[in-house]
């Protein structure tokens, strides 16, 4: 496989493997994150994949990163974070806590 079909692949796996929520609290905002960072792969795709690309493959994926390092999976307590919180001795409540400072 080239490299730079396999980095694209890389980036767009990187955009819709985001950790899952470890509440139905937090589904609205994975939902929100996982939907922007879908609609960005379906433009780089797009854009691969047309006739005329007016970008190359390296340009495209390059901009994909962009867009996920602007939409991060932030912004909502992920099942690994609220395991990790209760290996530590703290409460389910507390270990599905936001951290202070980070909105849904």
């Amino acid at each position: 496989m080239n490299d730079d079909v396999r980095d694209l692949l890389a980036a767009v796996l990187e955009a819709l493997d985001i950790p899952h929520p470890a509440t139905v609290g937090g589904d609205e905002v994975y939902s929100r994150i996982r939907n922007d960072r879908a609609t960005h792969v379906v433009v780089a795709l797009r854009s691969v994949l047309d006739d005329k690309p007016l970008m190359g493959i390296e340009w495209t994926t390059a901009y994909l990163r962009e867009q996920l390092t602007l939409h991060p999976a932030t912004g909502y307590v992920t099942v690994a974070q609220a395991h990790a919180a209760l290996a530590e001795g703290k409460t389910w409540s507390e270990a599905v806590a936001l951290p202070a400072g980070e909105d849904q």
